[in-house]
């Protein structure tokens, strides 16, 4: 740490070398101060930006020239006449106020070099030029360079801290505002402006209502000449791998088209060298903007995910295949209405290998007992797993969106989701032996959503949603495992034996062949009618009338294939926790619905708005096995919520809120029939499970100082969650079975998060910490435990932005990772330095680089490390050249695999995850 400080003190005082401090106040005629007004210092020999500034709330400005220089100075704020002055600086500090004239003209301020960053009321505008240096290449490129702009790993955008929800470009959304597609493809080259519109309300006749604060949105601005045209690019190219059999490929057409009535935008990938603008857990997260009416109504209910939702991360694949096709586009016929809509298919294949340890923690029915002892303790295990995934998924959305006048609109939306997966995995395990596993599934859901906002008069505004969802999930398993049916009697037979006697499976079999068919289907209508009353200008009161309808059927059936084809349904001989045999078949019906009445009164009162509510719910919840109802209940609940947010400044504020939840689970976990998650893992539910209670209270403060570029967002959270449902588990062996009910003991989690990031002329530190806490009930074998986990992680980093120097980004991950379970303790350390470089040479090579080191320690002595270095170099003949010739690399250091550690609630394990070799490809890419 301490050398990095002094590094970080080196570049400062480099950047800061032989410069010159203009510094003053901008006032008006009448000698008030201006906020926010431009300064701009124009070199006069090489007439580019030399230093720019923005006034803070007192009006003092600073900037940054050279000695002996000279410059012109601009000074401009809406309302006023432009001041130009000519300036010549030599090796003392100047002092410069400015006064500004009222400017009653019509005529638009001509400035002599466009501000980088400007501020228009909530909007921040970032000129994309002005951070460019000719190395971008699409507009993630581009936005890591804004200040207070960051692209998180998962390639999400965050804005002063908070995550932006929306992407549009012109004023259209992109793929119903998914900002990673966005990212990842349009080409930097075609952005002019990037507008981030904090306070962003998607309904305008709702801005003057809602607390809209952590809502971001982001506008890309085309350049001139991007209207009416086709642009984008056409990648295609290839290369080798280590293996001579290995022939890599890829074509990547990305190509737009905006004009003011519609606009196209058309991405395709195919390439087998794993990259993909969106994986497939993307994809399965994409939710095309829709957004529950009851999202705030303090009620939740989970309908489950049944279908693979472990497919493998591209990143940890050995191999990858992708193709993908995606259309949006975007019609307005004329001002009052817009139709806008997508199409995307992703087709995948992975190969993927995995070596795992796993050491079992130990649980004892007596604390006294010796572990030598102990019955309880799952013995350690070894597994090595290979396995190919195959995925399909298609969406399509239809939206539109009618505006007759200010006011009244209508939105509609219809999804759907379709795709058809499957997994084959063969696994040894050291307990177990060898394991043959098959899943499947073709699961789909078609999502509709209906607003419609009316507004009466100036003081009166109702807003209606509703949202209807139809979903189907049928996932299939298969699992082979061994057996030597000469030999069941032997206690040192394989593992799994006492299970598949357990279950009632046929033991005369050369091998167990079991299998499970399900079948979830959901239906749920979720909607609400908002009326805000606007009682004057600082005050309004919001009253809500919403419901949730849901209803979902889950069958599901264990059955075994014998030796000679038939199969047969086992009886196990498992029971319950009230002595009943369980069975391997469910047929369960569970009806769910929520009323609720709600409340909020919003004031403003100097720097405060306040909004304190509540809500009213009426809940029934019942469940019907086998035709027979073993659960009715009907009962109320008020739910409080509560929420301040302290305007400081204009760019500086804090806000607290207070909010309890209910949450309600999903058909699965009442299903009391036994479910097999797999081979090694079965449970069974609980019928008469209630709804969990949480208070949840969280504080965040955000500051964007323009005067001196500094960013600072901090947050605190806080959860109790009361009569959690938690799972009883019981092994045998590695193998697990677990039973639902609501946990007694309250679960806690507590965070802490912030990031300062400040601008030192071309040069941009930040550093980001996160902490974490949870306290989490579980029970295993009988005995209840409590699991405490402690994380915190530093990041240091520091970033140039030269325009005509090659620049450099640093940053150091330091985290700790501690978990305690009773007597057992595991810590892991981890140190990861990474570095990028880039350099745009002659005005034509460009060359791009990026290495990571990281080290995990397990406490004991174990130091596992995994590096990756990948680059780039590429040739253009000028910025404005059709053609572009590239060479990439990836993985050169041609690591094999990554070893990583962790610990969970029951165990601690070890992984080695192989990735994909070293790959070298040359690129031919033409731009439109």
């Amino acid at each position: 740490m301490k050398k990095l400080l002094a590094l970080l003190c080196l570049i400062v005082a480099g950047s800061s070398f032989a410069q010159v401090k203009m510094q003053g106040v901008v006032k008006d005629s009448i000698g008030e101060t201006l906020e926010l007004a431009n300064i701009i210092a124009i070199n006069q020999e090489t007439n580019t930006l030399e230093s720019y500034a923005i006034t803070n709330d007192q009006g003092k400005y600073v900037l940054s020239l050279g000695k002996n220089g000279k410059y012109k100075i601009q000074v401009s704020y809406i309302g006023f006449k432009t001041i130009d002055e000519a300036l010549t600086t030599q090796e003392a500090d100047i002092n410069r106020d400015f006064i500004m004239s009222p400017d009653n003209s019509l005529d638009a301020v001509e400035l002599t070099y466009e501000m980088p960053v400007t501020v228009k009321g909530d909007t921040l505008i970032y000129n994309a030029d002005s951070f460019k240096n000719g190395s971008e290449r699409k507009l993630e490129d581009v936005l890591k360079k804004l200040p207070g702009v960051e692209i998180t790993a998962e390639g999400k955008i965050e804005v002063e801290g908070k995550e932006v929800s929306k992407l549009m470009v012109n004023g259209k959304d992109f793929f119903d505002g998914d900002t990673k597609l966005a990212t990842k493809n349009i080409p930097s080259n075609a952005v002019d402006k990037v507008q981030v519109l904090r306070n962003y309300a998607e309904v305008g006749q709702l801005s003057g209502v809602q607390n809209n604060q952590d809502n971001v949105a982001i506008n890309i601005k085309l350049k001139e000449g991007k209207e009416n045209f086709w642009f984008g690019d056409i990648t295609a190219g290839g290369g080798t791998a280590p293996s001579p059999n290995d022939e890599l490929y890829l074509v990547q057409p990305k190509l737009f088209y905006y004009s003011p009535k519609y606009s196209i935008n058309l991405i395709g990938d195919m390439n087998n060298i794993g990259e993909v603008a969106l994986t497939n857990r993307d994809l399965r997260n994409f939710g095309g903007g829709f957004r529950m009416p009851s999202r705030t109504s303090g009620t939740s209910i989970n309908l489950g995910d049944n279908g693979l939702g472990g497919l493998t991360n591209i990143a940890n694949s050995q191999e990858v295949i992708t193709k993908l096709a995606a259309t949006n586009f975007s019609y307005s016929p004329n001002e009052a209405l817009d139709l806008s809509g997508f199409l995307i298919y992703n087709s995948s294949r992975m190969r993927t290998r995995e070596d795992s340890y796993i050491d079992y923690i130990e649980f004892e029915d007596d604390p006294n007992t010796p572990i030598d002892e102990s019955a309880n303790i799952p013995p350690d295990e070894k597994t090595e797993q290979t396995g190919r995934e195959a995925t399909n998924q298609f969406l399509a959305k239809l939206s539109a969106s009618y505006k007759p006048n200010v006011n009244n609109q209508l939105n509609y939306d219809l999804l759907g989701r379709f795709s058809k997966d499957e997994e084959k995995q063969n696994l040894f395990s050291t307990i177990v032996g060898n394991t043959n596993q098959v899943d499947t599934a073709s699961p789909f859901s078609i999502n509709q959503n209906l607003n419609y906002y009316y507004t009466l008069n100036e003081n009166n505004i109702f807003a209606f949603e509703a949202q209807h969802l139809i979903k189907d999930e049928d996932p299939f398993y298969n699992a082979l495992l061994v057996n030597d049916p000469t030999n069941n009697d032997d206690p040192d037979n394989d593992a799994f034996d006492n299970t598949a006697e357990g279950l009632g499976l046929d033991r005369d079999q050369f091998s167990y062949d079991l299998n499970q068919d399900r079948r979830v289907k959901s239906n749920q209508l979720d909607a609400k009618l908002d009326y805000y009353n606007i009682l004057n200008a600082k005050s309004n009161i919001n009253f809500t009338l919403g419901t949730i309808l849901s209803r979902q059927s889950f069958n599901s059936s264990i059955f075994q294939f014998l030796d000679d084809g038939t199969t047969i349904e086992p009886t196990p001989s498992i029971m319950d926790a009230d002595g009943n045999l369980l069975t391997t078949e469910n047929d369960v019906e569970y009806n769910f619905s929520d009323i609720y009445l709600g409340v909020h009164y919003r004031f403003k009162t100097g720097k405060f708005t306040i909004t304190p509510g509540l809500s009213l719910h009426a809940y029934s919840n019942k469940n019907t096995q086998y035709g027979e109802t073993l659960f009715d209940d009907n009962f109320f609940m008020v739910l409080p919520d509560f929420e301040t947010r302290i305007q400081f400044k204009k760019s500086e504020s804090l806000t607290f809120n207070y909010r309890m939840n209910t949450s309600f689970t999903d058909v699965t976990n009442i299903a009391e029939g036994l479910v097999m998650n797999n081979y090694n893992s079965f449970n069974y539910g609980n019928p008469e499970l209630q709804n969990s209670l949480s208070h949840n209270l969280s504080l965040f403060y955000s500051s964007f100082n323009l005067f001196n570029y500094t960013n600072v967002f901090a947050g605190a959270n806080y959860s109790k969650n009361i009569d959690q449902i938690r799972s009883l588990t019981n092994f045998e062996n590695v193998i697990r079975t677990s039973s639902y009910f609501n946990s007694g003991f309250a679960d806690e989690s507590a965070s802490l998060f912030g990031r300062v990031q400040r601008t030192f002329g071309k040069v941009r530190a930040s550093l980001r910490a996160n902490f974490n806490y949870s306290k989490i009930n579980q029970f295993v074998q009988g005995t209840q435990s409590v699991n405490e986990s402690f994380s915190q992680t530093y990041t240091p980093s520091i970033r140039t932005n030269f325009r005509e120097a090659p620049n450099v980004s640093f940053s150091y991950r330091y985290s700790i990772s501690q978990n305690d379970q009773g007597t057992n303790t595991t810590k892991f350390t981890t140190n990861a330095p990474s570095i990028e470089f880039d350099a745009y040479i002659w005005d034509s090579v460009t060359f791009l680089t990026d290495f990571t080191y990281n080290e995990q320690d397990n406490g004991e002595g174990q130091k596992d490390i995994f590096k990756t270095w990948n680059a780039s170099l590429s040739y253009r003949k000028n910025s404005d050249a059709k053609w572009e010739y590239s060479l990439r690399a990836s993985n050169l250091l041609n690591i094999d695999s990554n070893v990583s550690n962790g610990a969970g609630n029951i165990s601690v394990f070890s992984s080695e995850t192989f990735i994909q070799p070293r790959f070298v490809t040359f690129r031919l890419t033409y731009t439109l």
